[in-house]
């Protein structure tokens, strides 16, 4: 969540996915899908039968019907189509028909009808539910019931924050925002460099009273962020309360298009490079290769890529940073229900020419492991840390005319050498625990095992 780091990533999100977390997706805020599975399918392909579903491919939609979705697989093997590890999907082919009986009948519509009445009547709040919430809940409800915790069902809302926080572009102040424990109101958490955030002076540690005049006290924290961000170039009025401060101070930002920094960089000592990589978005792999011609100016004569704690994200922002330096050949391929295979390739130009260690943790996961694995199958570097979090499959987001969308496991994918790691991770080459206490001292145990290696 681009200015609250701190939640979830999976996504993406997670979650902010932010990030320790890991991909599968909670938190869903409201779901019927228990007492709805039998007839949300009337809904759902309704939907898809007299609507027009679009594919994204990086914010680039293409038109597609009902019946296009998989067919070109078969004629790619190794174009970067498919854009994202939740990828979109973009390809014109054809929904299979099945065996399966319909679940849109007469008598799920009947007990729809019936279940709706039967709430009406008897449940004690049904006032206060809307119409739109029950039907997100059917939507939820049959995508829950496939029992795949990465398949989902987004609303609009929930769409256009999944879509910007996978580009790691966003409309906003720039600040990372948080709940204060004390308090319990929205608490400046972080402000990035350069950002409105810090030209207008707002601080870590502020806490936000008002925004734009409306007290901030009831307000969940999505709420809070989304009023925080806005058009570009318009402004908000942040109320906080700043210690040593004797009264309230109004600050006011524009917002304006944000990057998140999703790389940090340096040069430790023996002239041994240090990229850590949060997560794969969009903008990833432009600051990645920035890291990386930096340290290669400043002498660089071995490298640790940091993964630890890193969720995923992009399959083609992986690649690209993969494709700086992997030698030729198959960075990671992918098979769908039908055999149909895919692989994204290396082409070897851009081989890195220094020895490399990779720190790994058990929440790296899904595009972590994709570069993780690749560099360990060519034998480009050694592997630090423990055994990785074990998501070895594929996700396409199928979007709808009407806004909606839901994301589906399409594929498996395997590294170079033919492994799917989906439940079992990745063994490092070195094992070692991170060692807390010693983090507390400002000791990085399993860093320094990395550049021990390298020395």
């Amino acid at each position: 969540m681009e200015d609250n780091k701190f939640e979830d990533h999976d996504l993406y999100q997670s979650d902010h996915d932010t990030d320790g977390t890991v991909p599968p997706e909670t938190g869903r805020k409201f779901s019927w899908g228990t007492f709805f599975l039998g007839v949300i399918a009337g809904a759902f392909i309704s939907t898809c039968v007299f609507g027009v579903s679009y594919a994204l491919v990086r914010n680039n939609p293409s038109t597609i019907t009902i019946g296009t979705l998989e067919q070109a697989n078969n004629n790619r093997s190794s174009s970067k189509t498919d854009s994202n590890e939740d990828e979109s999907a973009s390809e014109d082919g054809a929904f299979q028909e099945d065996d399966h009986e319909s679940v849109v009948n007469d008598d799920t519509m009947a007990k729809l009808q019936l279940l709706e009445q039967t709430i009406d009547t008897y449940y004690i709040d049904s006032e206060n539910v809307s119409t739109k919430t029950l039907e997100d809940g059917m939507y939820e409800g049959m995508l829950d019931s496939l029992g795949d915790v990465y398949s989902v069902y987004y609303t609009e809302e929930e769409l256009n924050a999944l879509m910007e926080d996978t580009n790691g572009i966003y409309y906003g102040i720039g600040a990372y925002i948080s709940t204060d424990a004390t308090t319990g109101l929205p608490v400046i958490a972080g402000v990035m460099d350069g950002s409105p955030a810090q030209e207008a002076g707002l601080k870590d540690g502020d806490i936000c009273y008002k925004v734009d005049g409306e007290l901030t006290e009831s307000m969940e924290l999505e709420e809070f962020i989304s009023k925080v961000k806005g058009e570009e170039h318009t402004t908000v009025v942040l109320t906080v309360v700043r210690q040593g401060e004797s009264d309230y101070l109004d600050i006011e930002v524009e917002r304006r298009q944000i990057e998140t920094p999703t790389v940090n960089y340096e040069m430790k000592d023996g002239n041994i490079g240090y990229i850590q990589i949060k997560e794969f978005d969009s903008v990833t792999s432009d600051q990645f290769a920035e890291a990386l011609a930096t340290l290669k100016g400043q002498g660089m004569k071995g490298l640790v890529i940091d993964l630890r704690s890193n969720p995923g994200g992009n399959l083609d922002t992986v690649c690209e940073i993969a494709n700086m330096l992997l030698p030729k050949g198959t960075i990671v391929y992918t098979v769908d229900k039908d055999g149909n295979r895919v692989d994204y390739d290396c082409d070897g130009e851009n081989e890195i020419d220094v020895p490399m260690a990779v720190l790994v943790n058990e929440y790296s996961a899904s595009a972590s492991e994709i570069l993780a694995g690749a560099i360990k199958d060519y034998e480009k570097g050694v592997l630090v840390g423990t055994t990785t979090f074990g998501k070895g499959i594929v996700q396409r987001i199928i979007p709808f005319s009407d806004g909606t969308a839901v994301k589906l496991t399409v594929s498996k994918y395997y590294t170079p050498n033919g492994i799917n790691i989906h439940g079992t991770g990745i063994d490092p080459d070195v094992v070692i625990e991170f060692d807390a206490e010693a983090a507390e001292k400002g000791i990085d145990n399993q860093l320094d095992k990395a550049l021990e290696l390298l020395k």
